[in-house]
C-alpha cells in the first residue's frame, strides 16, 4: 500500500469514529435545540435527553429534579418553570401538572414536553406566558409512570397492559383515601414519592392528564361509607365542600378545549358529560384516586383531565391533542391566581408556622408554611376567614373576594392577650392584571402590567407542611346532581369565541 493511500485510510478512522458517535447521540438527543421537540412518542432516554438540555439551555428559567424512582430504578422527573427557578419569592404559588400516571396512557406525557417548549420559548415574547412565569412555579411531570409506559404498546385504545407500575400497581388506586383509609395494596414507590412531593411543596393548583375519555373530573372520585344503598348505581355525585372551586375549574378547562365542551362521548351507548365535565363518583366511584388524595392531605385543589378517546392512539393524532388542549393547558395555570392569599404573623410580624386556616363552612383547611403563607383558590364573594394557631387566640375576620386574588393578612395574638386587632395590610386585589391569553407571541390585545414586583424575593426554603386538617366526624350530604346548560361566564377568555349555543 502506498505511503499516501495508507494515510488517507489512518485519517478516515477517526473521522468514521466521529461519526458514528454523532449516529448514536442523534438517536438520543433532539438534533438541534430541545424546543425542536418532534411530534412522537419519546421513551425514557429521549425524555430525559430533552428535559436535561431544555434545564443546560434555560438555566435561567428552569430547574430539573427527581422526587424519586420507580420500581424499575427511573427517574420521576419534574421540571420546575417560572422566571426565578433559585428562588422562592414569598406568596409565589406552586402549580403542578402530572401525567402518564397509567403508563398505557402517554398523551399527557407527551404535551407536557410541548408545554415546557412553549413555555421557554414565549417567555419575553408572550405576555400571557411572561405574566405566568414572572408569577407562578410551575412543576411539570412528565411521567409519573415510566416503566407502565415502556410496557405499553402504541395503536393499543383500551386494555390494560402498561397500565399499572412495574409491580402491576394501578398508581390511581393507590393513595390513602378519606373514606376508605388505607390502600389495599402496598404503597408503591411511584406513589410514595408523589405523597412525600405533595407534603414538601404546598402546591395549590393540581391537574392529573389520563386517556379513554374526554371530560374533566372533579372530587370526591369515592363515596362515603353512610351513603344510600344504591348511590354507585344511580351515578350521584359525591360533593365536596368547595364544590363551586371544582365545578370552576373543570369548566376553565372544558371551555377552553377545542371539543371537550360538546358533550363529547367517546362510545356508543356510554352517557355524555354536559359541558365535557363531571364529578368523579358520578361517573363512577374508585378508592385510592390521587386528586382525592391532594384536595383531602395536600389542600392541592386537582382535577383529573381525560383528554383522548384512545388510550395510546398513534402518533400521527399528537398534533391535533396538542392544537385541542393547548389553550386549556395554558389557561388552567392561570385559574391559580383567584381567592385569598396571605401571611399569618404574630403581634411583631414574626411568621407563625403550622397555624391553621379555613373558610368557615368548608370543613377542609390547610396549615401554613415556615414563613406564614396560606393560599386559597375561592371564587367571587364573601367569606369568612378562620385563623388559630397553638398558643394564640383564635381569630375570625370577613373577606370580599372579587376576580383575582385579594392578599389578607392576619395577626394573632397570644392567649394571655385581652387585645386584639385584625390586621389586613395590605390587602389588595390582583383581578385586572391578568391580560388576555394567546398562544401567538406579542399578543397586540395586551394592555395589563406584570404583577411580578408584588412578591419580595426570600432564599429560605419552604419547610413541609404539615398535614392538612380534616374532621373525622364530618357527616357527607348528597346532593342532586346539577347541569348548567346555559354558557359559562367564568371562561375569563377575552379572546375566545364560545360556540356551545345551549
Amino acid at each position: 500500500m502506498g505511503r499516501t493511500k495508507y494515510r488517507q485510510k489512518m485519517a478516515f478512522k477517526p473521522l468514521l469514529h466521529v461519526m458514528l458517535v454523532s449516529v448514536a447521540v442523534s438517536l438520543v438527543l433532539p438534533a438541534t435545540s430541545a424546543l425542536n421537540i418532534d411530534f412522537v412518542y419519546h421513551h425514557f432516554p429521549q425524555m430525559t435527553a430533552i428535559l436535561r438540555q431544555l434545564s443546560n439551555e434555560y438555566p435561567e428559567l428552569t430547574k430539573l429534579y427527581s422526587i424519586g424512582k420507580s420500581v424499575q430504578g427511573r427517574d420521576l422527573w419534574v421540571m420546575l418553570v417560572t422566571s426565578d427557578p433559585n428562588e422562592e419569592p414569598l406568596l409565589k404559588p406552586n402549580v403542578k401538572y402530572v401525567a402518564n400516571m397509567h403508563g398505557n396512557e402517554p398523551v399527557g406525557r407527551e404535551l407536557m414536553l410541548h408545554l415546557l417548549s412553549l413555555l421557554l420559548d414565549g417567555y419575553g415574547k408572550d405576555n400571557y406566558i411572561t405574566w405566568l412565569l414572572d408569577n407562578t412555579r410551575i412543576h411539570i411531570m412528565p411521567s409519573m409512570n415510566p416503566d407502565g409506559f415502556e410496557a405499553s404498546s402504541e395503536g393499543e385504545c383500551s386494555g390494560v397492559q402498561g397500565r399499572g407500575n412495574a409491580n402491576s400497581a394501578d398508581l390511581n388506586r393507590n393513595f390513602p383515601d378519606f373514606f376508605a383509609g388505607p390502600p389495599k395494596v402496598g404503597i408503591q414507590p411511584e406513589t410514595r414519592a408523589v405523597m412525600d412531593w405533595i407534603r414538601q411543596k404546598q402546591f395549590v393548583l393540581s391537574g392529573n392528564f389520563h386517556g379513554g375519555a374526554l371530560v374533566a373530573s372533579y372530587p370526591f372520585d369515592n363515596i362515603p361509607a353512610n351513603s344510600p344503598k344504591n348511590f354507585r348505581k344511580f351515578g350521584s355525585p359525591s360533593v365536596t365542600p368547595d364544590d363551586d372551586v371544582f365545578r370552576h375549574l373543570a369548566e376553565t378547562y372544558s371551555f377552553n378545549h377545542k371539543t371537550m365542551y360538546l358533550d363529547h362521548s367517546c362510545r356508543d351507548g356510554s352517557p355524555p358529560f354536559p359541558n365535557g365535565t363531571t364529578n368523579g363518583a358520578a361517573w363512577y366511584s374508585l378508592i385510592g384516586g390521587m386528586q382525592d388524595y391532594n384536595y383531602v392531605w395536600g389542600s392541592c385543589m386537582e382535577i383529573t383531565l381525560e383528554i383522548s378517546c384512545c388510550k395510546y392512539p398513534k402518533s400521527f393524532q399528537l398534533p391535533q391533542f396538542w392544537s385541542d388542549n393547548q389553550k386549556a393547558i395554558l389557561q388552567y395555570l392561570g385559574e391559580v391566581h383567584q381567592g385569598v392569599w396571605g401571611r399569618i404573623t404574630d403581634q411583631n410580624n414574626n411568621p407563625i408556622h403550622n397555624a391553621t386556616i379555613k373558610v368557615k363552612g368548608r370543613e377542609f383547611g390547610s396549615r401554613t408554611t415556615y414563613r406564614g403563607e396560606y393560599w386559597r383558590i375561592l371564587r367571587p364573594g364573601t367569606y369568612t376567614l378562620q385563623a388559630e394557631a397553638r398558643g394564640y387566640d383564635p381569630v375570625e375576620l370577613n373577606v370580599q373576594i372579587s376576580k383575582g386574588v385579594t392578599v389578607q393578612n392576619i395577626t394573632l395574638y397570644p392567649q394571655s392577650s385581652t387585645y386584639y386587632e385584625p390586621r389586613s395590610d395590605p390587602t389588595f386585589q390582583k383581578g385586572g392584571l391578568v391580560p388576555s391569553i394567546s398562544p401567538v407571541p406579542n399578543a397586540a390585545s395586551y394592555t395589563g402590567t406584570t404583577v411580578k414586583g408584588l412578591w419580595p424575593t426570600y432564599t429560605r426554603s419552604l419547610k413541609p407542611k404539615e398535614a392538612v386538617i380534616f374532621p373525622r366526624g364530618y357527616l357527607y350530604q348528597t346532593s342532586p346532581q346539577f347541569i348548567d346548560y346555559s354558557p359559562p361566564s367564568n371562561r375569563l377568555l377575552l379572546n375566545y369565541n364560545y360556540f356551545g349555543g345551549k
